[in-house]
């Protein structure tokens, strides 16, 4: 393990995973947390923090477990042991998994039967085809080992159908096994492996409830808690920080902010919206009994922001028109009229966005991702004319903040913009970030 920081933690990322870890690496940064991402792939991140560190994962809208590693292993280990059936590799899996460390700290529940279980993520294609028979090998090892300590208990299993070995986060959540200290995050990486203990998991019914049990409702394009509050932490929001999103709906990026603890403004030039927001709001800090929430909503144009607010603004996280409601899949041609229709609305926010943030604000904002019968989508590009106005374009993954080069570095440090588009979806989001 590591020894430069004092602390290494496992992350297990949503399906978007660039989109996690793009989050993480700014909310990292935004609380000043020194860093080193150890090793990074669709399945698991490891990162090493300099210093104390709280998980936050309520903060955090990307990422679906946090682990505190405890230990690791080459990986040839796990080749030798269940490959080449290795009888001295096994037994060398076998000390790690039964060690002091992880069953301790179950035994310190006092439960009498207590529930547990191994979630294996693989870096690499090839241990993915035994990683079934590792969790079980390893379940009954552990089994065994609090058996002999006088503790009964029962191993967790999966459906027959479930493609890896993996408990969700909802499977941990009812099975109190963050609490009981009961979840083992195995992450196989190319040389070494991770062993660490679930330290926080992500509550999807906190953001359905924001979602679903808010007064008012947007069927139509709504944007998800989860990725407006991804979008709060791309924007580098800090708590006392003031966020403005001048299209704010019925105030989904509003409420994620508030509860980031920033002074809110919303804009939107449908009066209905702007009712929407405020109601929202208001039953968000009732029900989440925030003190001294600061919000304010105001009816009005996008376009002509400078005349509406007096203040300079820390950071501003938006999502405009994306275009109509779709009932089938565009052709190539209709997709680029709806494109360029909502060009002009996109180039006059930009220039009226400029002015208003401060030196080295960001704004994040999601332009129009439309799938076309072709198979080939159309987007905005709005790169350029952002630059044109004087943003910079930002570039979340930078190599300083990797600890090895690969070619998958090399790939994400090219990585200007994230998609987020559902499969049932015809318009998608494609999310970039500006800063001054």
């Amino acid at each position: 393990m590591c020894s430069l920081y004092d602390n290494t933690n496992a992350y297990i990322p949503g399906k978007n995973w660039k989109l996690s870890l793009a989050e993480l690496i700014s909310f990292l940064k935004m609380k000043d947390n020194e860093f080193r991402i150890i090793e990074s792939s669709k399945a698991f991140f490891i990162v090493t923090i300099n210093g104390q560190h709280d998980p936050d994962i309520e903060r955090l809208g990307g990422t679906l477990k946090i682990g505190k590693v405890i230990s690791t292993i080459e990986t040839r280990t796990l080749e030798r042991a269940y490959i080449k059936k290795d009888k001295v590799a096994q037994e060398k899996i076998e000390a790690s998994f039964s060690s002091h460390d992880i069953i301790d700290e179950m035994l310190s529940t006092r439960s009498s039967k207590l529930v547990f279980g191994v979630s294996i993520y693989c870096l690499e294609a090839h241990p993915r085809n035994i990683s079934k028979h590792m969790n079980h090998s390893i379940g009954n090892v552990m089994k065994h080992e609090l058996s002999t300590r006088g503790q009964k208990s029962r191993f967790l299993g999966f459906p027959k159908l479930r493609e890896q070995p993996q408990l969700t986060h909802v499977e941990v959540l009812k099975k109190n096994l963050v609490k009981n200290k009961a979840e083992v995050l195995f992450c196989v990486g190319k040389n070494q492996s991770w062993i660490s203990k679930t330290t926080a998991v992500h509550d999807p019914f906190e953001f359905q409830k924001r979602d679903i049990s808010r007064p008012v409702q947007r069927r139509i394009f709504a944007m998800p808690p989860r990725l407006a509050r991804i979008m709060i932490n791309l924007a580098s929001c800090r708590p006392g920080a003031t966020l403005v999103d001048p299209f704010c709906g019925v105030g989904t990026i509003l409420q994620e902010a508030l509860l980031a603890r920033a002074k809110v403004i919303g804009l939107d030039l449908n009066p209905w919206c702007v009712n929407a927001s405020r109601v929202n709001l208001r039953w968000l800090i009732e029900e989440y009994r925030l003190k001294d929430a600061d919000y304010t909503i105001l009816h009005g144009d996008a376009r002509h922001l400078t005349a509406l607010l007096q203040e300079e603004i820390d950071c501003i996280a938006t999502e405009p028109d994306l275009g109509p409601a779709l009932r089938q899949v565009p052709t190539m041609p209709y997709a680029r009229k709806i494109i360029e229709k909502l060009r002009p609305l996109y180039s006059d926010f930009l220039r009226e966005a400029y002015p208003m943030l401060k030196k080295d604000g960001r704004l994040v904002i999601v332009t129009p991702y439309v799938k076309t019968r072709s198979g080939e989508p159309v987007t905005m590009h709005i790169e350029q004319e952002a630059k044109d106005v004087g943003f910079k374009i930002c570039y979340p993954f930078q190599k300083h903040d990797f600890a090895e080069e690969d070619n998958l570095l090399t790939c994400l440090t090219r990585t200007a913009s994230f998609v987020d588009v559902a499969e049932r979806h015809k318009i998608g989001r494609e999310i970039l970030i500006l800063q001054k």
